[in-house]
């Protein structure tokens, strides 16, 4: 399982790489294993700040849908609109192509209480 060590992660298995006053997010390999076939990703808060662990979108796959959480608060200034057409590239680059939106952080310190790579992974082993 891929758990690339520039990245922080939550408990939810969302991921966030910050790049300068932006940070992307998706879900982790381990999370998109689990839904299986990605089919639909649902992102209506673009434009909205929102907080911490506050729902941010949802994503379908064949047997289940399920809520996304913002891994720290922040405003959602764009989805990737390659999703639209294309879903099955969270299961196939999750960290990569599969990105799913670009926040501008909010309150930075909430980066700090996000799990490293390593106890993210010690985490899945529990």
């Amino acid at each position: 399982m891929n758990i690339p060590e520039n990245l922080k992660y939550t408990k939810d298995h969302e991921w966030i790489r910050v790049e300068g006053d932006t940070a992307y997010v998706g879900i982790t390999d381990f999370a998109q294993g689990e839904l299986g076939d990605i089919v639909f990703v649902e992102v209506e808060t673009e434009g909205e700040t929102l907080d911490k662990n506050e729902t941010f979108g949802t994503i379908e796959a064949v047997k289940t849908v399920s809520d996304m959480f913002m891994p720290v608060s922040g405003e959602v200034v764009e989805f990737n609109s390659q999703l639209e057409d294309a879903p099955e590239l969270i299961n196939k680059d999750p960290y990569g192509e599969g990105w799913i939106i670009k926040i501008t952080v909010t309150n930075a310190s909430e980066l700090g209480e996000m799990l490293d790579n390593k106890a993210y992974g010690e985490q899945l082993n529990a």
